[in-house]
């Protein structure tokens, strides 16, 4: 009987330490056999049944189902079949770098959405053109403007093609050779209007957004072919027209042809002509349950008072006779766009207040402006957003650390817009039973949130007047949010990652501890990599160093790095100049560097603390232009670790390496950008300072930028660009600014808050025992 109860016990544990787990195994096991199941139908004879057998389609095989079968896409699917490209490389041919492109869009062959042309005229360039391009032209990424004149004068801001012959027929022939051969593999729509014809640009891009772009789309105002077939149309060309991609590539065949065959006097009857007569295709005024409401305005036409249903809705307007009327039409069209989004807006938030009590967090979670992202909560005390204060005449936090200083430029706008766009509100709100006067501003408080956008609170002395005239002074708060917008993106000349970066480091005798981790560096990330980088090393003696330079050269330790370096790498030169001063002026040394290199170098001015990477000069790359922007990075300057480790052993892992340092906002060494640019700049400097070459020593480079050139200045935070804790010599010779500047960047290079505050408390400690 024992052994059975023991065994009987044994069991009873089993079962017990089992019993947790029993529904995981029993959900695998009916898994399983489920997924087993379902497999000896599939393979069963009952396929064969419904699909009419193998290869043999029956009723409900054919179309999508027998695509799917068939695990191929039907005709006019092509632009959405999945393709899979193998890699394969050969190892008989040397390893080739890969150059990507810069947006993923160009690698993966995405096309851009609209494209619009304008035909213009001699008469009409200067004056309905012109309007054109003031009113629509910035709502439309790219947009040109074509005329058959020879040598044409383009109005500022334009970009206008020239056929040389104003016959209408050859300048639509023309301009359709134009827009395949340099657009018709870059955009899927092309929207054609005259410069007579008014668009609403937000209307047309809508419009685009809502069809398909693998169909053949010729869209418009239809109109009848005078003594033609009834069922052929052609699209009116004062009314503009839309055509597809797909009907561009398949026209431009026939374009040769439809010239020599096809007579017409109006070019929009000859294109639609040729459409038809190659493609069989006729112009549509509804596709896709969308419509293309046009308006024909009539002679002394009043656009304020047009209140018909077809001329609020038109997404085209024709014809326009001058530019007064086009601009008068482009204010109408913009108020009933403003007053639907601001409908839009109203009805959103009424949907959010009725929908929040059905919320979680119920009305408490409902956020003030409804729509707009709730406040940034912070976690700890430093994170707190300040609020600076403001009065109408005084800003009480400069950008220069003064306590107080005068307000003017954009901040003076600001304020003067917030109080009338508070007194606006008020009175809106109040009216006709109140209305407001601004007597004074007592109190301003503004702070910027990254979540939502620029808040405000002020404090506003008001005079109320009644309906009976009875005034009244009252102090009272308001509270206002200027919210962030949409983002738009900034359209930029194309770079690649290909551009080869010439390195240009300077150095001094207080450098040189610092010259070897910074070869080694670079040789790591730079020449074992293959990147297409270059490095320029230049020397700066102090008179009395270069006098001595035959007997003691105090850079004999780093000319022998750089050839050993040129021993390991027998296909890299790394050249050095020499130069003797006192005071290194950056702007002098950058012009001795200048005039050594070609004009389409790029340049990136490090220091010797900087540790080069391959993302970094990637980043180099993509943010200089030449003629367009300069890059100037803030580098990431690590804590000194006596302070902020005490002792302990170096966090080893890379990614917590933010949180031992701060971006040094003070330096300005490091900077990327072309040679053509910095001469140009410098060009225009030398005139301005008239050969006084003293001036030269209180600027760097980035003043050489910011004031004698009209290119953007990027500055930004860069976390691939690091610098280790090295304490800076500064140079009681330089300009005071620089001196300054010099000694606050040693200073809040010494540890955050925390850590200088757990060292002082350390060393009381230490002093109090």
């Amino acid at each position: 009987i024992a052994p059975r109860l023991d065994a009987a016990m044994r069991l009873a544990a089993l079962l017990a330490a089992l019993r947790p787990v029993l529904p995981l195994v029993l959900g695998l096991s009916l898994g399983c056999s489920l997924s087993l199941l379902r497999a000896s139908w599939s393979q069963s004879g009952g396929e064969d049944q419904c699909l009419g057998g193998v290869g043999r389609p029956g009723p409900l095989a054919g179309g999508a189902l027998q695509e799917a079968v068939d695990g191929r896409l039907g005709p006019g699917h092509e632009d959405f079949r999945p393709r899979i490209v193998p890699y394969y490389r050969d190892p008989n041919k040397p390893y080739k770098k890969v150059l990507r492109t810069r947006y993923i869009q160009t690698e993966l062959g995405f096309h851009e959405r609209l494209f619009v042309a304008v035909l213009t005229s001699k008469a009409t360039l200067n004056t309905l053109a012109v309007a054109v391009n003031k009113t629509v032209a910035h709502h439309f990424s790219r947009l040109l403007y074509f005329t058959g004149l020879r040598s044409a004068k383009v109005p500022h801001g334009m970009v206008l093609v020239s056929h040389g012959d104003e016959r209408p027929i050859w300048l639509m022939y023309e301009t359709m050779n134009y827009i395949h051969q340099h657009f018709g593999s870059d955009y899927d729509w092309f929207y054609i209007m005259q410069d007579d014809t008014y668009a609403q640009a937000e209307q047309v891009k809508a419009l685009v957004t809502h069809l398909s772009i693998n169909q053949d789309v010729y869209l418009g105002r239809a109109e009848e072919f005078i003594g033609g077939d009834e069922q052929a149309r052609y699209c009116h060309g004062g009314f503009g027209y839309l055509i597809s991609r797909s009907l561009l590539l398949k026209l431009h065949p026939h374009l040769d042809s439809c010239r020599n065959e096809i007579l017409s006097v109006r070019p929009d009857e000859w294109l639609g002509r040729c459409i038809i007569d190659f493609l069989g295709v006729t112009c549509v005024s509804q596709l896709q349950g969308q419509n293309y409401h046009t308006y024909e305005l009539a002679k002394n036409t009043e656009p304020e008072k047009e209140e018909e249903e077809e001329f609020q809705a038109a997404v085209a307007v024709h014809p326009v006779s001058d530019m007064t009327l086009m601009y008068r039409l482009h204010k109408h069209f913009s108020r009933i766009q403003l007053d639907r989004a601001y409908q839009e807006i109203q009805d959103l938030q009424m949907q959010i207040r009725n929908l929040t009590s059905l919320t979680p967090a119920g009305e408490v979670g409902l956020t003030w402006p409804v729509g707009i992202n709730a406040p940034f909560l912070p976690k700890s005390r430093f994170e707190v957003i300040s609020w600076d204060y403001f009065t109408e005449q005084h800003l009480f936090s400069c950008p220069d650390g003064s306590p107080k200083c005068e307000l003017s430029g954009a901040s003076k706008a600001d304020v003067s817009e917030i109080i009338e766009s508070a007194l606006e509100q008020l009175n809106s709100r109040y009216q006709p039973l109140l209305r407001f006067s601004k007597r004074q501003l007592l109190n301003g408080y503004r702070r910027f949130d990254p979540t939502r956008g620029m808040e405000y609170t002020l404090d506003l002395l008001l005079e109320a007047v009644t309906q009976k005239g009875h005034s009244h002074v009252l102090a009272k708060r308001v509270s206002l949010v200027r919210p962030l917008s949409k983002v738009e993106i900034i359209p930029m000349p194309y770079v690649t990652e290909a551009t080869r970066v010439q390195l240009v480091l300077p150095l001094t005798v207080q450098d040189l501890d610092f010259v070897a981790n910074f070869l080694d560096m670079f040789a790591m990330n730079t020449l074992d990599t293959h990147d297409n980088a270059l490095l320029t090393l230049l020397f700066i003696y102090h008179p009395y160093d270069a006098q001595r330079v035959s007997q003691v050269d105090v850079f004999a330790g780093v000319k022998a790095m750089v050839g050993e370096l040129e021993k390991r790498y027998a296909d890299v030169k790394i050249p050095w100049i020499s130069v003797k001063t006192e005071v290194p002026s950056q702007v002098k040394l950058m012009d001795i560097v200048s005039k050594k290199h070609p004009v389409d170098t790029l340049f990136f001015l490090a220091s010797v603390w900087t540790e080069i990477n391959m993302e970094f000069l990637n980043r180099c790359r993509m943010n200089t232009i030449s003629n367009w922007q300069v890059f100037f990075p803030v580098h990431f300057q690590e804590f000194n670790p006596a302070l902020v480790y005490r002792g302990e052993q170096t966090a080893s892992s890379t990614t917590d390496f933010l949180r031992d340092g701060h971006f040094d906002r003070h330096s300005f060494a490091e900077a990327c950008f072309y040679n053509s640019d910095y001469m140009t700049a410098r060009t225009k400097l030398a005139a301005d300072i008239l050969d006084r070459d003293e001036v030269l020593e209180s600027m760097e480079v980035f003043d050489v930028f910011l004031h004698y050139s009209g290119l953007h200045l990027f500055r930004a935070v860069e976390p691939g660009l690091v610098q280790k804790y090295a304490l800076r010599s500064c140079n009681p010779r330089l300009n005071e600014e620089f001196y300054h500047r010099c000694v606050l960047s040693n200073l809040e290079g010494l540890a955050s808050r925390s850590h200088l505050a757990m060292a002082l408390f350390e060393q009381e400690q230490a002093n109090s025992t």
